[in-house]
């Protein structure tokens, strides 16, 4: 099984494929955190995103897709610019056949430190110890899109 997991953000979206065999240990196949220009409108950031998304799926062909649900916040400007991100996110997943797996932050934290209020600090950590990474990410976003694809390869059956 291959899962996609993204952490859903149009400034920054955190992209992770993993590979699970049964019996075996998770392995990256990619991460990156993908980057919007600010200077862009918000349509052409969403345009970015999702050619580069569907050069992802294009290239490793995931079967699954874990994603967090939107944690609302206080500006809620922003709430929706990242729920329309979603938007496109679940879009694309489900044009490319993924199934479709959505999780809470607290879900995700759960999952990956046994704690649903771990810190970012603590996810990231966590993920470091359950997994491989091949490189150091520079943003917490792609240690989050990793942190969704580990749950969804510990809660998707084989």
């Amino acid at each position: 099984m291959i899962i996609l997991g993204v952490d859903p953000g149009y400034d920054r979206l955190g992209v992770a494929v993993l590979k699970k065999e049964l019996g075996a240990k998770e392995v990256i196949l990619f991460s990156d955190c993908i980057l919007t220009d600010k200077k862009n409108s918000f349509e052409s950031r969403l345009l970015v995103l999702g050619g580069a998304l569907r050069k992802v799926i294009a290239k490793w062909e995931p079967t699954h897709l874990a994603i967090e649900k939107l944690f609302f916040t206080k500006n809620q400007k922003t709430a929706m610019d990242v729920a329309e991100t979603r938007g496109v996110i679940l879009y694309l997943a489900a044009e490319h056949g993924l199934s479709i797996h959505e999780y809470t932050p607290g879900q995700i934290k759960a999952a990956v430190t046994g704690y649903g209020s771990a810190s970012k600090e603590q996810v990231a950590l966590m993920v470091t110890k359950l997994i491989a990474i091949p490189h150091k990410p520079k943003y917490d976003d792609e240690y989050d899109a990793l942190a969704a694809a580990l749950t969804g390869s510990a809660t998707i059956r084989l």
